[in-house]
Parts: C-alpha cells; structure tokens; sequence
C-alpha cells in the first residue's frame, strides 16, 4: 500500500509499505477513506517535533471503515464507518478517568498516530487501544462531515470547553487558519455577547466575514484598540489562543481584561515569555496544553443535530497519489486554502 513517509528533517515521501496487521487484541484495522493535512505534520517535516521518528506515516486527521478488530475490542464491527482520535488513551488510568486523556500514562498514549506509530496518510491504519480510540459515524453523517472530529474540532471544541464562556463574553480568538475556525465554531455553541476574531490573512479574514458575517473581525495591528472598542470592560473577557504565531502569545494576554481567562491551544516552533512583571495586578488565568479529545461522540452528535458544519473548511480535495501537490498547496496557503481532504482512489 502507499504510505506518506517522514523521512527525514524537511523531506516527506509517498513510499509502499506492508499492510498493518492486529498486535495487540486492542487493535483494530481502518480502511481510510477520507484524510487531511494537519499543521502538526508540518512541525514534523519542520523538525519541531522530537519525538516523531523517521519512518512513520504520518497523518492524524482521519475516517474511515473498520477491518479488523482485535479481540478486546468491544462495541464495533467490521465495517463501522469510524472517526480516529488524534489521541491514543487507555481509558484506566488516573489521567483518563478525570478526562486528561492527552495525559494518558499507557506506553502506547497520547499523541502516537503520525508521530510515534504509522498514522492515516496511507491506505490502511493500525489503531490502538482502539475502543476508546474510536467514534463510530452516524448514518446520516458523511465523511466530509465527520473528517475533522478527531483532531481539530475536538481542539476547537476542547479549548472552548475549558474556557469557561459565559453569554456575557466578549471572546477573542487569534487565528482563523482550520483550528481557530473549528474554536469559532465551537464558542458560538456557547452563544456569548460578542466574538472577535483577529487574523493577519486577508483571505482568511474574508473568509470568516463570508461564513460568519455575525463575527466581528480585526488584524493584529489593530487588535489591542479594536478589542478595547468592543468589550464592556476594557479587554476580552475570553482569550483563545489558537496561531501560535511570533507575537500572538503576547498579543493574547495584552488584550485580556483583569481576571480574564486566556486559553493557549496553539502548538509554537520556540519558546514563548511570560512577562509576569508587566502583566502584574491583571490577575489573569492561564489554560495550556494539548487537547483532550474526549468529546468526540458529543461532536458527532452535535454534527447529526446540524448544530456544527465544518464541511465549509474543505476547500481542496486531492487523490493520494497527490498528496505532494496537496501539501505544497497547504504549506505555502496557496488558492485560499484552509484546509485539503485526501481522499483513497
């Protein structure tokens, strides 16, 4: 089968490797169907992320349809239609059962598909500890549909989540690139007074005024006096976090009011500075980290329900067999890109 391959620091390769086969009884097969272009794989092919190792397939963003189950794996068949979450998680053990999935302390836990194991830019993916590490697809739900639910969403979903928004916030999110969208998406299920979006591409900008003309929007330069224009207390309540660009972290927490909440879900290439002597007396709070994908079969729901539709975000569809056109479209933002579904011929 074919297999998109991290080779080495700066080089991907559409390679043929061994069909996967069950390891472990808590395994299972997907055949896979639909995929997608993370920026984590660019980290990757960047050298920014340590732990991936070289030879793995990578990819993470993946649905498809069930094979082969291990025989500890309960509550699927062969051919279920199936989400796969970015993380692997035991579903036991302390960090699990209080949600903290992406802090699993199973060998096999937290992010492996794409980094640490072979991921979904292939044909067929092994699965493990797959019972927890699947979503089954409702019937009325397509591919397209459901594509995102195990990775960028259930980070939108997530960081909204932890957010703590109330209808009386005014949020900022920074970014509108695939994540920033599916956090849109996921605040407005809360309903807050106002959302500010701050993104530095025109685009990308033009593109949230098309789908989300309720959103206000504002660039970087502006964003400090724009936020204090439209806010009730002289910055956002709620600061998502979500581009993790230069001078985003910083732009986050300038444009916080005192005792705002400021959730950082975006994945930086350095290390950031925490200022504390000249963010003292704002008393703000910080949430950090990477997501806990445990909302997955809440998401589905919700995508079932019509209350959730991030089909808007596939704006280019590729065959494997392209999957190098597809990736130099996506890195270099070209054609209005946000996002590229890679499809199994």
């Amino acid at each position: 089968m074919k297999a998109y391959t991290y080779i080495k620091k700066g080089e991907f390769a559409l390679v043929d490797k061994q069909k996967p086969a069950i390891i472990e009884p808590t395994d299972a097969i997907v055949h896979v169907t639909l995929g997608s272009i993370c920026s984590s794989d660019l980290h990757i092919k960047h050298g920014s992320v340590p732990r991936a190792v070289p030879g793995i397939t990578v990819g993470h963003e993946m649905v498809g349809v069930v094979e082969q189950l291990g025989t500890d794996v309960k509550g699927f068949k062969v051919g279920d239609r199936v989400t796969v979450n970015v993380e692997t998680f035991c579903g036991e053990c302390f960090y699990c059962k209080h949600g903290y999935v992406n802090n699993c302390t199973s060998p096999h836990g937290g992010w492996a598909l794409g980094c640490r194991i072979d991921g979904g830019q292939t044909e067929y993916v092994r699965v493990p500890l797959a019972e927890q590490g699947l979503n089954r697809i409702p019937d009325s739900v397509t591919d397209e549909q459901a594509l995102f639910v195990g990775d960028v969403l259930a980070t939108g979903y997530w960081a909204a989540r932890i957010s703590e928004i109330t209808e009386e916030d005014t949020v900022l999110i920074i970014g509108a690139g695939p994540t920033g969208i599916c956090t849109l998406l996921s605040v407005m299920l809360k309903q807050p007074k106002r959302i500010i979006v701050c993104e530095q591409s025109e685009e990308r900008r033009n593109f949230i005024r098309a789908h989300y003309p309720e959103v206000l929007i504002t660039t970087p330069k502006e964003c400090d006096k724009f936020v204090k224009a439209n806010s009730d207390h002289g910055g956002a309540d709620r600061v998502l976090e979500v581009a993790g660009g230069k001078d985003t972290f910083q732009l986050a927490w300038q444009c916080a009011r005192p005792n705002a909440i400021v959730t950082i879900v975006a994945l930086y290439d350095e290390a950031q500075t925490l200022p504390l002597p000249n963010m003292y007396g704002k008393n703000l709070t910080f949430k950090t980290g990477g997501v806990d994908g445990c909302d997955c079969e809440e998401v589905l729901q919700l995508i079932e329900q019509g209350k959730i539709d991030t089909t808007p975000l596939i704006t280019h569809r590729f065959p494997l067999s392209r999957i190098e056109e597809a990736y130099q479209l996506f890195e270099n933002r070209e054609d209005g890109v946000i996002k590229v579904a890679i499809y199994n011929e």
